[in-house]
């Protein structure tokens, strides 16, 4: 398995569940367990890019670098690629495997990320990202082109059987494993190269309000019991 840096997202503001990335979650805040679960995985380092007062200014083991986030990327509808570009800025990184751990999906498992890295060893893929089986019968769906019904992929999927359809899978956020020049290069995520490591449906929670916080946090309790 290569070497890598783990690399942990923690925005200080959400509206739907407020300050749930330093929430304690099973004892531990919630950006924190994600960044220790990098460091239980192998990673070299954890580095994490906050706009958090306290995380900015605390002290934490020599395996976790805290990047500042600056103000222009602290707002909830900036998107990651600009936030994770300027985490990755760091001439030190260059050439590294990259690990994003998003504190809100906690219910990953240390073996979930040495499977996305095996598979994006192989060098099939630019990326690889966790994914879980969701309804096929999205496929029935379109979007609106004016006045004309253009199908998701393939027209006849819309007249099918549920049954019928081939299964899809959406990415549940968990783990993704990229190239750090790669993704510099890229300005970016979006590759017709994206591998694809499964995880269920019981561990592919995503914590964005207060009851999937409470939610998650029982279904981690149980499943570590």
């Amino acid at each position: 398995m290569s070497r890598f840096v783990a690399v942990v997202p923690a925005r200080a503001g959400s509206k739907g569940a407020l300050g749930k990335n330093t929430r304690n979650f099973a004892g531990v805040p919630l950006w924190r367990r994600a960044a220790e679960q990098g460091l239980s995985a192998g990673a070299d380092q954890v580095v994490v890019t906050t706009d958090i007062k306290s995380v900015i200014a605390g002290e934490f083991p020599s395996g976790i670098r805290i990047v500042a986030r600056p103000d222009a990327l602290g707002g909830d509808s900036v998107p990651m690629a600009p936030v994770l570009m300027h985490a990755l800025d760091d001439p030190s990184l260059a050439g590294a495997t990259i690990v994003l751990l998003q504190p809100t999906s906690p219910l990953r498992s240390d073996a979930d990320i040495r499977a996305g890295i095996a598979l994006y060893d192989t060098g099939a893929f630019d990326l690889v990202l966790s994914a879980t089986e969701t309804d096929r019968g999205i496929l029935k769906f379109g979007t609106r082109e004016g006045d004309r019904f253009a199908p998701l992929r393939q027209a006849e999927h819309c007249f099918s059987n549920r049954q019928s359809l081939p299964p899809v899978w959406k990415p549940n956020g968990a783990v993704y494993v990229f190239g750090r020049d790669w993704f510099l290069r890229n300005g970016g995520f979006v590759s017709d190269r994206i591998g694809m490591i499964e995880l269920p449906l019981e561990r592919s929670h995503d914590i964005d309000t207060d009851a999937d916080f409470e939610r998650t946090e029982a279904a981690f309790l149980t499943l570590n019991s």
